[in-house]
Formats: structure tokens, C-alpha cells, sequence
């Protein structure tokens, strides 16, 4: 009986200090369901308003003290992707983003985060518009915890020297694909 006892404290112990995954989520979306707000505007050719849509996080690793985000597109351009939206220096006491904080140059965002310009030209959020009959495409929302207050990266970085300075630096990522099409 005492082993039995035993065992039980030992798998209860040991389930109660595993660490909770690190997880990224949006109330706004599902897949193949946006509301227009959310879509791509007309600089893109497109009918929405790129309202960025909220995203929740939880459980990011001990010792983080920022936050980059990054949209992408692996569908767009004929594999080659699309960037949609970038931030970085969120503070770690961010356990999200509200609805449309990353568009109108950021003014919701957290003071200090950066915004990038993604493959629009412009910083802050630009939703999914994909070319109509160019079926399903995923959007990828990698959210990367840093151990620095501040990402090491160049003054104007391409979206993709911020995705390789966030990846290097990060002390763990996680990330959601939602998915749309026209």
C-alpha cells in the first residue's frame, strides 16, 4: 500500500511542476472566418479596414522580458510569402494585444513596441487579401519571448532580419495559423 502511496505523490509531484506551454490565441478569428474589419484594406486592392485583431497569450518562459510578434503568409507570392505585420519591445507584462492595436501607426500598442513595415510598405497591421481563386492561405502569428527588454536588430529592418533576430534571441516561441481564402 505505502508503494502505491509512494508512486501517486511521485506522478501528482511531478505533473504539478511541469511547465505550462507557452501559447498564442485570437478571440477575433477562426479559420476561413474573419470579419471584414479584419481584412486587407485598399492599398492591397481589398474591401476591409486592417483592424488587427486581438491576440491572448499565456504561460511565456521564465526570464522573458519582451515580446516580438510576427504575421506571415507562407502562401502569398507563389511560396514566397507575405509579411503582414510585425512588432517588437512589447513589454513583458503584455499577456496580449487589443483589437486594432497594431493598426493607425500602433497607438495602441504598449509604449516602447516597435512596429515594422511588412510587404505593404507600411508599419503596423495589414490584413489577409489574398488574390481571389488563389485558394486557402495561412496566417501565421509567431509570437517570440526575448530574455532583453529590446530586440538586437539593425535601424529599419526587413521583415526578415527581424523574424531571424527574434528567432535567435528568443527564449521560446509559440504560434497559431488561421486561415482565408476569396
Amino acid at each position: 500500500m505505502s508503494l502505491r502511496l509512494g508512486f501517486a505523490v511521485l506522478v501528482l509531484f511531478g505533473l504539478a511542476n511541469q511547465a505550462a506551454a507557452f501559447e498564442i490565441s485570437s478571440p477575433s478569428v477562426s479559420n476561413g472566418k474573419w470579419a471584414e474589419k479584419y481584412l486587407g484594406d485598399k492599398a492591397g486592392g481589398c474591401s476591409g479596414q486592417s483592424v488587427s485583431i486581438a491576440l491572448r497569450w499565456k504561460d511565456p518562459p521564465v526570464g522573458t522580458k519582451s515580446y516580438a510578434l510576427t504575421m506571415f503568409d507562407p502562401d502569398a507570392g507563389g511560396g514566397k510569402g507575405f509579411w503582414h505585420w510585425l512588432a517588437w519591445n512589447i513589454p513583458a507584462s503584455a499577456k496580449g494585444l487589443a483589437e486594432g492595436a497594431g493598426s493607425k501607426r500602433g497607438k495602441g500598442l504598449p509604449k516602447g513596441t516597435v512596429l515594422g513595415k511588412g510587404g505593404i510598405g507600411r508599419a503596423g497591421y495589414f490584413g489577409p487579401c489574398p488574390p481571389p481563386g488563389s485558394g486557402t492561405h495561412h496566417y501565421v502569428f509567431t509570437l517570440y519571448a526575448l530574455g532583453a527588454p529590446k530586440l538586437r536588430a539593425p535601424e529599419n529592418p526587413s521583415p526578415e532580419m527581424v523574424a531571424v533576430a527574434a528567432k535567435s534571441q528568443a527564449l521560446g516561441e509559440t504560434s497559431v495559423t488561421y486561415t482565408y481564402g476569396r
